[in-house]
């Protein structure tokens, strides 16, 4: 083997190896905590820097947190605004509330019913002395709007479907006067969370678009089932009101009398997954 031909060999040698190290360090940059890992993360590791965020309206701050060993971002939001009415894009709302307490309701509500895994771990934490909910920083790579604009669809249609139909479940649930393409984030191979609820929990009593309830996940609709107001009521003490929690189980109690009545008009086989 001639001299120039060794050289090449090890140039490409050294550089697979650099790339190598390169994806095991992006790698590393997302690190992989169970659930309660991330809350105790959020809730101790300390700020060491921030800067504002370029979405949503107010541009809630962008934390990086460390805790000597993990390094990562959360987003901060404290927004706790109380209006007899406002006059938004969507018309005019009486008894508008804007607040942080909203996340936290959103992600209690979802533990209870097991689909925790389509929001951000959010838990409530205390920033340059105000208070608000700090979440996990998500590897997003577009949000719907992005999506749409771009014409891109998911190589698995079933996988992406079955993710729609439970944000679309959780969202008539906790009915959100502010839902948006920009609050439906992809990730990596499509994985979607639902973000952002500080205009959720509304006292509506009924399902704002019952077309959106199309196909529902078999332990969901199970949870729904046997949601508890009691136990709603203690895990959201803190950020639910009574009527709003009321409003849940009456919007809970439509939802699943919708199901139920698809599945007895088309068989439950093309109404659960």
């Amino acid at each position: 083997m001639n001299p120039l031909h060794m050289k090449w060999r090890a140039l490409i040698f050294l550089a697979v190896v650099f790339l190598n190290c390169r994806l095991s360090v992006a790698a590393a940059d997302e690190p992989t905590l169970s659930k309660e890992q991330i809350k105790q993360f959020l809730l101790n590791a300390k700020v060491v820097s921030s800067h504002e965020s370029s979405k949503g309206i107010t541009h809630p701050p962008r934390l990086t947190l460390s805790d000597g060993t993990v390094t990562h971002d959360g987003s901060f939001q404290s927004i706790d605004e109380h209006k007899q009415m406002a006059q938004l894009g969507i018309g005019t709302e009486m008894n508008f509330v804007d607040s942080y307490k909203y996340n936290l309701a959103a992600y209690a509500l979802a533990e209870l019913l097991g689909v925790e895994d389509l929001l951000p771990v959010y838990v409530e934490r205390k920033w340059k002395g105000t208070t608000g909910s700090l979440s996990w920083w998500l590897p997003v790579k577009m949000d719907e709007v992005e999506r749409h604009k771009q014409k891109l669809t998911a190589p698995d249609a079933d996988a992406w479907n079955s993710q729609m139909y439970r944000v679309r479940v959780f969202d008539q649930l906790v009915s959100d006067s502010d839902p948006n393409l920009t609050n439906v984030v992809i990730g990596e191979n499509w994985k979607i969370w639902r973000v952002d609820f500080t205009r959720a929990f509304r006292q509506n009593k009924e399902v704002k678009a019952p077309k959106d309830l199309v196909r529902c996940d078999r332990q969901l609709l199970e949870k729904l089932k046997t949601l508890d107001a009691s136990a709603l009521t203690e895990k959201t003490k803190h950020y639910l009101t009574k009527d709003e929690v009321k409003a849940v189980m009456a919007r809970r109690d439509h939802i699943v009398a919708q199901f139920q009545k698809m599945i007895a008009e088309k068989g439950e086989n093309e109404v659960l997954y």
